[in-house]
């Protein structure tokens, strides 16, 4: 992170006066930014540091002032069970834990409470951990980002700083990042995509990077969203540029067809973190929404490829960026070289120098991505088709009744889903939607049957990871009886 940190140094004198964090509270120049990450620094004595807090300009502050002490940023996902949690702290060993919850966010008998600091009027405070035994990190690891809430034993993915300056100058120049530019973050920022999206690449155009406390943005939790409040964060912050996983930007769209207005600043939309359908990026796009779809991975150091204004294909992800390069495997999996990460903590193995993703597709004859789903997560039915439940999925969320859909069909005749329905959608609006859905899709992948589910899906409950990708398992174990009666029945839809 050498690169980043000397450009916004650079900015600190340039521009020392422009904004550089706002999160709705407080806001830092990069002068004021620059003697922030100093005073933070020297307060923090520690080789590894696990981060826990909401939101704002004291991440930001924490996480930079790590990264400028040469240790190594540790973001523990605040959705995360506290047995999770604990499981991250003995994996990756941090000797400090900075939190805004002044008990520690989670009971662990190695933790000793240190001190409380303020920053940009945030008291923070900091734990102690007792350290026995601790794993070598591979060189040059700056950040270890854990890939999955949903399972009990998450993997650490450690991320090299010559990784994290190679792509987010890359990003920077895909989205033409420029000094007039706030960019809105309503991602959380334990996730890498957030860091390098929402705060390394605007800071290092000398840019307003706006990190407000997902609760001002209307986020309930993990995955519940209040739309007024959602839309009301884009108004008050007047963003240029935004990342947004589908669901958010589906939420977006419906606002926007409702009647709400989108503030006229913003001029590029990301999208990314799990597939999104080509008719809902078409509905954005029809409603003025900048919106374009990248692709990306934690092992890739997050964004592989973008679309991006006037390099851009419908129904792709884009092209790769300067520092990526891509390869199909003769399975169809897509396999990335450049700017990967150091190699999963505790497995001691040489840095890789390319990646099997475990993700299928393939590239046109001009160098666009198309992603087809997981090779894992592929199906084939009872009449040996293969389906990706991914690409149905895509195609139910993409009409306004349905919020979510989970695909199921191994070895069937018909393929069904439990589908969390919009909220004031009818089980006709929904069936409705599967028709208009199954109408773009050829036969064997259609939905014949479908049961509402009791809740959305989310990574509290193990169900979705934070990026918006479902856990199947997780959903086909839960609602195993009610999957089991729609093949007995052969009912178009059972509610619960």
């Amino acid at each position: 992170m050498r690169h980043v940190l000397k450009q916004m140094a650079r900015h600190a004198l340039t521009q020392p006066d422009t904004i550089a964090l706002d999160d709705g509270r407080s806001t830092l120049t990069y002068r004021d930014l620059n003697r922030a990450i100093a005073a933070v620094g020297a307060r923090i004595a520690a080789e590894r540091i696990a981060v826990m807090m909401d939101n704002g300009v004291a991440w930001a502050v924490v996480d930079l002032a790590i990264a400028a002490c040469g240790a190594v940023s540790i973001p523990v996902p605040a959705f995360f069970s506290d047995g999770q949690i604990e499981h991250l702290l003995a994996d990756a060993a941090p000797d400090l834990l900075i939190t805004d919850r002044p008990d520690g966010g989670v009971a662990s008998p190695r933790m000793l409470y240190h001190e409380a600091i303020m920053v940009a009027g945030t008291e923070l405070h900091l734990f102690s951990l007792a350290v026995k035994d601790r794993r070598t990190l591979p060189s040059d690891t700056r950040k270890i980002t854990y890939t999955s809430g949903t399972t009990g034993r998450p993997k650490g993915v450690c991320v090299t700083g010559d990784s994290i300056d190679q792509v987010t100058d890359s990003l920077a120049s895909a989205v033409s990042a420029e000094p007039g530019d706030r960019s809105l973050t309503v991602l959380p920022l334990s996730t890498l995509l957030a860091n390098m999206g929402g705060i390394y690449v605007p800071l290092s155009r000398g840019a307003t990077a706006v990190l407000p406390p997902l609760t001002q943005c209307g986020f309930t939790g993990s995955s519940a969203v209040e739309p007024r409040a959602f839309l009301a964060a884009f108004h008050r912050f007047a963003p240029t540029a935004t990342i947004l996983v589908p669901q958010l930007l589906k939420l977006l769209v419906e606002c926007a067809q409702g009647g709400a207005t989108l503030p006229s600043t913003l001029r590029f939309v990301a999208v990314g973190g799990a597939p999104c359908s080509e008719p809902l990026i078409e509905r954005a796009k029809a409603l003025g929404i900048p919106v374009y779809e990248g692709y990306g991975l934690s092992e890739a150091t997050s964004v592989v490829c973008m679309n991006r204004p006037g390099n851009e294909r419908p129904g792709s992800v884009g092209m790769p960026l300067p520092h990526a390069r891509l390869r199909i495997a003769d399975d169809g999996e897509i396999i990335v070289s450049g700017a990967l990460f150091g190699g999963y903590l505790g497995l001691n193995e040489a840095p890789p120098e390319r990646w099997h993703t475990g993700d299928t597709g393939w590239l046109d004859s001009d160098g666009f991505l198309y992603v087809n789903g997981r090779k894992k997560t592929a199906f084939a039915t009872a009449y040996g088709r293969n389906v990706s439940p991914e690409w149905v999925e895509s195609e139910l969320v993409a009409t306004r009744p349905i919020l979510q859909a989970a695909v199921f069909g191994e070895g069937r005749d018909f393929n069904v889903a439990v589908i969390v329905p919009t909220p004031g959608a009818s089980p006709g609006h929904v069936d409705s939607a599967v028709d208009a859905a199954n109408a773009r899709l050829p036969d064997y992948a259609r939905i014949h049957a479908w049961h509402a589910a009791e809740r959305p899906f989310s990574a509290h409950d193990g169900t979705a990871r934070p990026t918006g990708g479902l856990d199947r398992q997780a959903i086909a174990a839960r609602y195993a009886s009610n999957i089991d009666a729609l093949y007995e029945r052969e009912a178009p839809h059972v509610h619960p």
